[in-house]
């Protein structure tokens, strides 16, 4: 492990960016922890106020953010100034990507519906940073020996290929399936080889003169709903809490 350690992530200066990433998930995680101790009303913590002003969990993220970015550019990427430099960003950018539906929206969406785009946000940033790291770019490691150069360079031409297919699946609508298909080769595939979902830009493109087609997607696609509804929906409010019920529209008597 250490050996693998230092090969992949030290020696091709990809430490910082391990730092980051962890940096990023744990602050994402403590983050929603807090939160939700917060809206239960457990434990010591309570929001960020100045007088009746709210501050958002955003605006110290960007604060962070901006300083980790800056000092690492002022570190010229090397020593543990650029290290502690990316464990700020990594923290801000935690910070900042939480409350992303929050900038989308200008709005405090943090416990409703359209806040889970906070936590689809995070959970692709990391896997595409996750899959940066992990990639095995055949650059950045002295004294490869041809084999190594060999399997680094088809490893790299794998995850080529295997974004084509996530960026299928993205078109057909699939989004959920082309963010694990990134991690996973098997999931891309079959989501790019797959009916495309109704109102997705390839079934806008492909599926306009083939109506046969498009009632089957769009069968496809309320029958998927319909079996997986429940279980994603546990998923996400067990990962960034459950939001609160939408408000009823007024009765006209």
């Amino acid at each position: 492990m250490g050996h693998w350690l230092d090969r992949n992530i030290i020696e091709p200066g990809k430490l910082p960016l391990l730092l980051a990433l962890a940096a990023f998930v744990l602050t994402f995680v403590i983050t929603r922890t807090i939160t939700r101790l917060i809206r239960a009303g457990k434990g010591p913590f309570g929001n960020v106020t100045a007088g009746e002003l709210h501050i958002h969990h955003v605006v110290p993220g960007v604060v962070l953010t901006v300083v980790g970015g800056f000092g690492s550019v002022a570190s010229g990427g090397e020593g543990l100034g650029f290290a502690f430099a990316a464990v700020l960003f990594g923290i801000g950018a935690g910070l900042v990507l939480d409350e992303f539906a929050l900038i989308l929206h200008l709005d405090d969406v943090y416990w409703t519906e359209a806040g889970r785009k906070s936590v689809e946000a995070v959970v692709l940033t990391a896997a595409l940073v996750g899959l940066l790291l992990a990639g095995f770019a055949p650059f950045g490691v002295n004294d490869l020996s041809q084999e190594e150069l060999q399997n680094r360079a088809g490893a790299a031409a794998s995850v080529g290929v295997n974004f084509l297919f996530a960026l299928i699946a993205l078109s057909k609508g699939k989004a959920r399936v082309a963010v694990f298909g990134v991690i996973v080769p098997v999931v891309a595939v079959i989501g790019s080889l797959r009916l495309a979902r109704p109102g997705s830009l390839w079934a806008r493109r492909f599926y306009r003169r083939r109506p046969r087609a498009r009632a089957r997607a769009i069968l496809r696609a309320y029958h998927h709903d319909r079996r997986w509804s429940g279980p994603r929906r546990a998923f996400e409010n067990w990962l960034g809490g459950t939001p609160d019920p939408a408000p009823r529209p007024l009765e006209r008597g």
